[in-house]
């Protein structure tokens, strides 16, 4: 059973300062007269663990030399699918990485065998890809992919500008009547989150079709409409209030609900 430590204890102090400076030296010697702590529980102040691997992946990310804190860690008996306990999420340190879009670090948890479909997410309680897609972390959620994370959902698709797999998702069932009410719910509201993300990714817009060729997908009328009602020209972003829940300081999409 791993041992669990304080996240006062002197030894866990110096394991976590090692870590977030990139001291592999450091974090090597204290493998060395401690092997226990490489798969060892940090105990915060409410009860809830972490491991080493999750120091190496916390927020922001992009500690010094974090892709070179992973190996001697997991070489040393960590599990990279280690679950963070006692908290209302289960993430992994992939999560966190995700969470954090820590490409080198990340990377390196895949290679030492960290579950790419872990599930535990902070969204929705998913895997590693629906913090990165969540979170806007894209460099992290497209190397998910390309390392075989699979894209199962409309959303994702849709934030990735995945413009094949969109289409797969929307052809697989008929298009929605448009609703009576005016708050999108069930397959409604599914279609307003894929329409949300793929208009505030990076990578691009689904529902409106390229920036010079509007989509003549039959789910056109996801688009938003201007202030006064009428369609924004295609490719053109929308300054509508974004779906319920959405940052205000992102501007988005306003689905026209009749």
């Amino acid at each position: 059973m791993p041992v669990t430590l304080a996240s006062d204890d002197p030894v866990a102090v110096a394991l976590v300062q090692a870590i977030h400076a990139g001291d592999t030296g450091a974090v090597r010697r204290l493998l060395e007269e401690n092997p226990a702590l490489a798969s060892a529980r940090l105990r915060d102040g409410k009860g809830g663990t972490r491991t080493p691997l999750h120091v190496a992946a916390d927020w922001p990310g992009y500690f010094p030399n974090g892709a070179a804190i992973v190996p001697p860690l997991a070489g040393a008996g960590a599990d990279p699918s280690a679950p963070v306990t006692g908290s209302w999420h289960a993430e992994t340190p992939l999560h966190w990485a995700a969470s954090s879009d820590d490409l080198d670090v990340a990377d390196t948890l895949i290679d030492a065998g960290a579950d790419i479909e872990a599930p535990g997410a902070s969204i929705a309680g998913g895997t590693p890809l629906d913090d990165a897609v969540g979170y806007g972390c894209w460099n992290v959620a497209r190397r998910l992919v390309e390392r075989g994370a699979r894209v199962d959902k409309l959303w994702h698709a849709a934030a990735l500008g995945m413009l094949t797999r969109t289409t797969e998702f929307l052809d697989r069932d008929p298009p929605p009547a448009r609703p009576r009410s005016t708050t999108p719910s069930g397959r409604h509201a599914t279609a307003a989150s894929a329409a949300w993300q793929s208009c505030s990714s990076t990578t691009g817009r689904m529902s409106t079709g390229s920036p010079t060729t509007p989509s003549t997908h039959p789910w056109t009328w996801l688009r938003a409409p201007t202030p006064g009602g009428t369609p924004w020209p295609p490719g053109s972003a929308s300054t509508a209030p974004g779906p319920p829940g959405a940052r205000p300081d992102q501007p988005g999409l306003s689905l026209p609900w009749p």
